[in-house]
């Protein structure tokens, strides 16, 4: 089997065993938080303080693959993983809040490396195969999404004494399994001349209209989903939905997240990248006509699978539109700006969340998700005309294509 693709498979892996992870805690820590709060609006801090781990990380955790390779860089990032999972687990020991934020912090900065997944697959990819590349690693992301929820039904109430324990242990075990799968991955370091090489500033790497809507896309399609996915179990609850009923909603979430990944590659080469953000910027206005049409169990269900599917073709096609943005040599001060500014929007979105919940209820989160997407769209729209006018097809990479083996 060819090196690319054997990565691929790797990285879907271990890109199921980060969802898991990841679906695991958005699905217990809001209510663990609220059971630990002083103050139900405290509810959502956890998972702030989560994607804050993650947004300090970004940077750090590109630069340190960079120097050390992918594999040694992601297996760091899984050792943390299995360090956050037992705090979180002391805290649900000890009943106190404020050693769960700790917790979620450490798991947020686990989770800064293994978003680079997507990224890794590209850098092992001919040109051709890069969006494919990218789709495919995201596309395992549904294991965790069916996986994620049912390991949270089925641990949350593990020890009678402590709820939520169970399911802290458990990452403790889903952040080893990434580290063994990593074991197989074989991805080249950057040559010594590209690690002396700096390229371009950043700041024009930045300026470039490509980077611009890439990020957006990225940004936004993140921020919403975040805004919804950490309000929606306590919403729930509110409207008296049982945490069964949560977790079933949160695992069709995630189907509608990265199910669509493997054919989201074979759309972006037909169709083109832009066509398929602006396709996921349309679904994510449907998402909220279905959210403000009602709170029954069907509501819910109907908006967050749309809100899956919207997030994917927006958060690929931002992903695939960062590959024309750099060469080799730029690669991992781009991809880290890109990454910090998605982590950026999240923590503001995860705060939000909460305060906009507990004060104005669930419409105010679906209205306060309109102007970022007229934004995303206008951007996507000028993108779009600006090349049309250029009479020019984007570049699948601007930069020459370093050598892939066997």
């Amino acid at each position: 089997m060819e090196k690319q693709f054997r990565n691929v498979i790797v990285l879907s892996g271990c890109q199921a065993t980060l969802q898991t992870t990841g679906v695991t805690m958005i699905a217990v820590t809001g209510l663990a938080g609220l059971a630990l709060a002083s103050d139900p609006a405290f509810a959502t801090i956890p998972l702030t303080c989560y994607v804050l781990g993650s947004a300090i990380t970004t940077i750090p955790a590109s630069l340190l693959m960079g120097a050390i390779g992918r594999r040694a860089g992601f297996q760091a990032g899984t050792a943390i993983g299995m360090l956050g999972a037992a705090v979180c687990s002391a805290a649900m020991l000890a009943a106190n809040f404020w050693v769960l934020c700790a917790g979620m912090t450490v798991m947020g900065v686990y989770t800064a490396f293994g978003k680079y997944y997507r990224f890794a697959a590209a850098d092992a990819a001919k040109v051709e195969f890069r969006a494919k590349a990218i789709s495919l690693t995201l596309a395992g992301g549904i294991a965790g999404g069916i996986i994620g929820p049912e390991m949270a039904k089925r641990t949350a109430h593990l020890f009678a004494d402590h709820v939520y324990l169970g399911s802290y242990l458990s990452l403790i075990f889903v952040c080893l399994v990434a580290t063994l799968l990593l074991t197989r991955l074989d991805i080249p370091q950057l040559s010594e001349h590209e690690r002396r090489e700096s390229g371009r500033p950043l700041s024009e790497i930045m300026r470039q209209p490509v980077f611009v809507v890439a990020a957006l896309a990225s940004m936004l399609s993140y921020g919403i989903m975040n805004l919804f996915m950490t309000s929606t179990p306590l919403a729930m609850r509110a409207h008296e939905h049982p945490f069964n009923d949560a977790a079933f909603v949160l695992q069709w979430h995630m189907i509608g997240m990265y199910g669509p990944s493997f054919v989201t590659g074979s759309l972006i080469q037909r169709f083109g990248v832009l066509n398929i953000v602006l396709a996921g910027i349309v679904l994510l206005f449907v998402c909220i006509l279905a959210a403000l049409a009602g709170t029954a169990l069907l509501n819910f269900w109907v908006a967050l699978f749309l809100l899956g599917v919207g997030w994917n073709f927006m958060y690929v096609g931002g992903s695939a539109l960062l590959t024309e943005c750099h060469a080799p040599a730029e690669r991992a001060k781009t991809q880290a700006a890109n990454d910090f500014m998605v982590f950026a929007t999240m923590a503001v979105s995860s705060a939000s969340s909460g305060l906009l919940l507990n004060k104005s209820g669930w419409h105010a989160v679906n209205y306060g998700s309109l102007p970022f997407l007229l934004l995303a769209a206008a951007a996507t729209i000028w993108l779009m005309w600006q090349r049309r006018a250029a009479g020019t097809r984007p570049a699948v990479d601007p930069v020459p294509e370093r050598v892939i083996s066997d």
